[in-house]
């Protein structure tokens, strides 16, 4: 069972950037394949980027494609989100989460919260206009 841990979150102006880690511990890591999502208040729990086990393949929501990128890098055992270009709809709380994918090739993903059995305790991110 892995253990999560975001950070990086906080205000950012709109238009500006802010870089989400996300650190794992107490499995091995390159076994997972991880995701971010994000929660605004009122709203259900919504995919934001999901990167394989591997690194070799990522997926990126249409809301966020082309200002955001997720990264990871097994060596440190972290998962990052890179967010540039931050509109105020993208306020929320920001949540890593891991899914065990030994027995799955390295580069499939997963995209659905109920996929994912392990999950960070969130970080705020907000974008002010």
């Amino acid at each position: 069972q892995v253990t999560l841990v975001e950070s990086g979150g906080g205000l950012a102006q709109a238009g500006g950037s802010l870089r989400l880690s996300c650190a794992a511990s107490g499995g091995t890591f390159s076994d997972y394949a991880m995701g971010w999502f994000r929660q605004a208040p009122g709203k259900e729990r919504e995919f934001v980027a999901a990167i394989s086990k591997s690194g070799g393949s990522t997926y990126l929501a249409d809301s966020v494609k082309g200002r955001f990128t997720i990264s990871r890098d097994n060596a440190k055992n972290t998962v990052y989100l890179q967010m540039d270009s931050l509109k105020p709809q993208d306020t929320a709380v920001y949540y890593c989460a891991a899914k065990r994918a030994t027995f799955y090739s390295s580069t499939y993903l997963f995209l659905l919260p109920a996929q994912y059995g392990n999950w960070g305790q969130g970080t705020q991110v907000t974008a002010s206009s």
